[in-house]
Parts: structure tokens; sequence; C-alpha cells
């Protein structure tokens, strides 16, 4: 019997035809047998532990231990802890040279806002190491493969997405630094991590971005607690990860790469987690999706099954639409990607691209999954508005996705930065040459953002990132994959209705292949 979710018990990936269409076109040849044993670990595991996070057992802070002496130690449910196990190797391929696509295509698998966070931030410390500070080498391996857990810590409360705001100063002692003053104000894996990534600007650095640098920071200096956690946040979702507000105080840390090379740093781990984003963002949609694929199989309404109803049709045609297009330009941009990311200041053509679509990618994705999760609660009707069940959580899970990682203005912002100092879209435009209508959109829309600036720059990156679906839409063979690509543009950057001809099973209905 299925109590909370359709979905409970089978196996994610071999469900989504339209996700394995995706990555053979942009990461061929992953293997199978390996997603579809992750994908059954997510049937069968993953989303019984989470629900029981979300509703019975987010994690706690506990400040002090049994002598009185401070701790600030997040306390997981047992069942959490022994997931997160389970779910670590999914951090690993890139570092062992099997690339960046399986690991975002486990991210999307799992889409669990908060599951995926805390392995996001873990492995973010790792890649940071991996690059820059090889002389942390026995860290890295700690967060890889041992117990340890890690954060990346920048956003301050005075600032928020403005990093050039922040106050944390950061003193040399000897070969470490002190970090005084800091109040790292969203912390994400506050009380869990025992190694965090943080920004800060050395004594004398210029003001704004490019006069910060990057730190590790330990949990523990020689058995004693290194930084504060003031209290962890409720949040409305993603409440598997403990999130909250850290200050450091004289916290001893150890500076990354070169000083004056931290702000590129900084980003280049933003992108890393903005392609996450964009991964989970489709994956908690595709969460939704299924629950209504099952759902409208199952619900009768004036005398039929809701899926021979027209206007049903048309809502699964919409969230097909939402979620092909979403999920293509996430794994294009996850290759684009995986073929630059060894790459150190200064950068290529191609890293300035994957940075590109990473905004794209995050920017689009988040609105595609508010948007399709919303529609899976009203398919549910009164039941989708409950939180016994679970298609209501995805939609609360898929509102941190805009949010996350700079929310649409500060994508937008960065976007027109790559556009104008990095010449970004050129490559871009050079590539969707193989797609007239989607260059035709693309150029169109860089021409008004020529005009109106910033003004423009959020719209522009809708109209981009739609165009980029397209292009990517067309780039997979697989039928009714074309199709869903003129549909998507019609629907998307021409504005018009979906016609009548377009109610047909096979591109409503992304389970028509696997019947």
């Amino acid at each position: 019997m299925k109590t909370r979710f359709y979905s409970q018990g089978e196996d994610h990936y071999a469900l989504d035809p339209d996700l394995k269409a995706v990555l053979d076109t942009f990461s061929p040849g992953l293997p199978e047998e390996a997603l579809s044993s992750f994908g059954r670990l997510v049937g069968e595991e993953v989303l019984e532990v989470a629900h029981h996070v979300d509703q019975d057992a987010p994690p706690r802070l506990q400040m002090h231990d049994l002598d009185g002496n401070r701790i600030d130690r997040a306390l997981l449910s047992p069942a959490q802890a022994s997931l997160l196990e389970k779910l670590r190797p999914m951090v690993r391929p890139a570092y062992e040279g099997r690339g960046w696509p399986l690991h975002y295509a486990f991210g999307y698998l799992l889409a669990d806002g908060g599951l995926y966070c805390i392995l996001t931030i873990t492995h973010q410390v790792a890649y940071a190491l991996h690059k820059y500070a090889p002389e942390h080498e026995g860290v890295k391996r700690e967060l890889l493969y041992g117990k340890a857990f890690g954060a990346t810590w920048m956003t301050e409360i005075q600032g928020g997405s403005d990093l050039g705001a922040n106050r944390t100063l950061a003193r040399g002692e000897g070969t470490a630094w002190r970090l005084h003053g800091g109040d790292k104000y969203f912390a994400s894996g506050a009380g869990l991590a025992d190694y965090a990534i943080v920004t800060a600007r050395p004594e004398g650095a210029p003001p704004g971005p490019k006069g910060l640098a990057l730190f590790l920071l330990p949990r523990e200096v020689e058995g004693r607690l290194n930084f504060t956690v003031r209290r962890f946040k409720e949040k409305l979702a993603t409440r598997a990860v403990p999130s909250g507000e850290v200050e450091l105080e004289g916290s001893l840390a150890h500076l990354i790469g070169q000083a004056e090379e931290g702000i590129y740093y900084t980003l280049e781990n933003l992108t890393v987690s903005r392609l996450a984003n964009a991964a989970a963002a489709m994956g908690i949609a595709k969460k939704a999706h299924l629950e209504a694929l099952f759902r409208v199989r199952r619900r009768t309404a004036f005398g039929k099954p809701l899926l021979q109803h027209d206007l049903i049709q048309q809502d699964l045609l919409w969230m097909r639409l939402r979620q092909a297009g979403g999920t293509a330009l996430a794994f294009w941009a996850v290759a684009a990607f995986d073929r630059a990311w060894e790459e150190r200041p200064p950068y290529s053509e191609a890293y300035h691209l994957a940075r590109l679509l990473s905004h794209l990618a995050k920017g689009r994705t988040a609105e595609h999954a508010a948007a399709i999760t919303q529609l899976a609660m009203e398919l549910f009707g009164g039941l989708g508005f409950l939180e016994e069940y679970g298609v209501a959580r995805w939609h609360r899970e898929a509102l941190i996705t805009p949010i996350w990682e700079g929310p649409a203005n500060i994508q937008a912002l960065d976007m027109l930065e790559a556009i104008l100092k990095k010449r970004a879209h050129e490559p871009f435009l050079e590539l969707i040459k193989a797609s007239p209508q989607a260059l035709a959109h693309a150029e169109g829309a860089l021409r008004r953002l020529a005009q109106e600036g910033p003004w423009y720059a959020k719209e522009a990156l809708r109209r981009l990132a739609d165009a980029a679906a397209i292009y990517a839409l067309e780039r997979v063979g697989q039928e009714p994959f074309p199709e869903l690509a003129r549909l998507y543009a019609r629907a998307f950057l021409e504005g018009e209705t979906l016609p009548p001809s377009a109610q047909r099973p096979e591109l409503y209905d992304p389970w028509w292949s696997l019947s």
C-alpha cells in the first residue's frame, strides 16, 4: 500500500525516460547500473527518511556537553545519519576522474534539497582544496572518503548576496590566520561541518569583492571549538540541512591559494553549487511530476480517469515542457562545466561559456520547479495541500531554489557581467547557430539587453535560457524531443497557447514510451 508517495518503492531512474534521453545526449556512457541502483535507493529509503526528517525529526542544536563545554553540535536523526553515509559516494566521481555529469545525475535523482545541500557543501570544500590547496590533501580525503562534513560560509548579515560587503577581517598569525568580526548569517551545515571554506578580507586588502580571500576553517583546534553557532533557523523546507548563524572571533584559518584570487575561487564554488541547484530544482519538480503521473491514472472524476480529460492532458503537457526543457538546459550546462572545470584564472572562452550557462540554468530551472510543483498540487486537489502526503512538500522544497546561490536578480547581473566583460555570449551564439529559432530569439534578447542594460537583465536571462533550452531539446534526437522543442518555443518565447494538435499521449505523457 502506498501511503504517502505513489513513487515509494520504485526505481526513480527507470520512471524517468526523459532523463535518460537527456543524459545519453549530453553525457553518453554514464553507468546505467549505478543510476538505477541509486534510483532504487531514492524510491526505497530516501523518500521515507527525508519525509520523516521534514515532518518529525529535523536537526537540533546541542550547545554544551555534560561538563558544560561549548560544542555547538547538530544532532541528526539516526535514520538521517545512516542515510547520509549511503549517499556520500555520490560526491566522488569528478575527483576520481569520472566527471561531473554522474554526480549531478545523482543529485537530480536525490532531489531532496536538504540532503543534497549537505553533500554539495561537503564536496565544495573538497573542490577548493583539490584545485588550490593540495597541502590539505588529508582534509580532502576526510571529506570525500571519511566521516567529515564540509560547509561554505560566505553570506553575512549586512550584505546577503553582496559579498563585497563582507566585514570578516583576517589577520596573519605565523603561517595561519585569525578571523575576526565574522557574522555568517545563512550558514548551511552549521553545527554539522568539520571544515568550512569562508570568505574574509585580509588586513590591508582593498574593499569590495576583489579584496576577499578564501580560507579553510576547521571546526576544532587543539580540541577546542574554533567558532560558535548562535542558533539554527526555522525554515519552510530543506529541513534536513541545519542552517544557522555562525560567529567568527579569533577563529584560526588557513589561506587557500593566493589571497588576491580569492574572489575567483569563491565564484568557482558558486558555479558548482548553482549547477547543483539547477539539477536539484528539476529533480524536485520531477518528484512532483511523478506523483501527478501516478495520480491521474488512479483518480476518477466525472466518470473517467483524470488522464482521459482534455484539460488534464493540457496540464500534463505544460508540466512536461517545463520538465524536459529545464532538464535539458541543466545537463547541457553541466556538460559544458565538465569540459572546463579544471581551468584556473585567467579562464578560457570555454570556461566563460560554462559560467554563462550556469546562470541561465540556475535562474530558469528554479522558475520551472516552482510552477511544476504548484500544478502537481492542483492536480491532486485538496489532498495536494495536506502535509500528510508527499506532494505538498515538493512545492515547499522548490521554493528555495530561486533563492539559494543568488536569487534571480543576482543571476541576471552576474550574467550581464559575463556578457559585457567576458564576451561569454559569443561562443553561446556560435553554438546555437544550429538552431535558427533559438538563435533569433537569443540575438533579439541581447540587442534589447544592450539598449536597456540592467533594467532588462532578468527578462534577458529568461529569454536566453529559453533559447538555450530549445537548442538543448533539439540536440536530443529521440522522439518526441524535436516536437517538444517546437512547443517549448511556442509556449515560452512566442507566448502562444498550445495547439489542439499537441493533444497526443506521446507528447503529454513521458510514460508513453514505457508502454
